[in-house]
């Protein structure tokens, strides 16, 4: 093996976690909501930047501020779990936490049943908690980041920051 050769064809990569870095407007106001939405303290706090060292999911999340002119080539960021009791456990800790949630469920997204809730970041991030009820359909009335087929889906458009709630918690914010 020559010096430059960090990994062997044998040497199977163990990944500890994903890493996202988000760049952010302003610190500080993303760092209440994700604070909220984690429910856990940024591990590091500089100025312009926070990291939060989330154990469930696994995963180094970082906050950079730089000037945002508008939403970038990011879709949405997303939390699969394992349950329809699991997408509900996670709404009602964000509504607890002063999070405005909404819900898309039995939603055909992706060519995929699944039932989600959602929350907004202040830089119009947005994040979901979803189950994969039924995979691999055929066909799909909508899917993220695609035009859709039929004019009646224009309700129930999934993945995207200009929709309606399907639920709505009242009095939070």
């Amino acid at each position: 093996m020559d010096s430059k050769t960090c990994i062997t064809e044998n040497h199977d990569v163990t990944a500890l976690k994903a890493h996202l870095a988000l760049n952010v407007s302003d610190v500080n106001r993303s760092l209440e909501f994700y604070r909220r939405m984690l429910g856990i303290e940024p591990s590091k706090v500089r100025t312009g930047y926070a990291k939060f060292d989330v154990q469930n999911p696994p995963l180094n999340l970082t906050l950079n501020q730089t000037v945002v002119n508008g939403p970038g080539a990011l879709s949405h960021l997303g939390i699969q779990v394992s349950s329809t009791e699991d997408v509900l456990a996670l709404r009602e800790k964000w509504a607890a936490a002063g999070l405005l949630t909404r819900d898309e469920m039995q939603t055909d997204c992706c060519y995929a049943l699944q039932d989600k809730t959602w929350v907004r970041d202040p830089d119009g991030n947005e994040w979901e908690a979803f189950v994969v009820l039924e995979d691999n359909l055929p066909t799909a009335s909508v899917c993220c980041g695609t035009e859709q087929t039929t004019a009646e889906d224009s309700a129930s458009v999934c993945c995207g920051a200009d929709q309606t709630p399907a639920v709505q918690i009242s009095g939070r914010n």
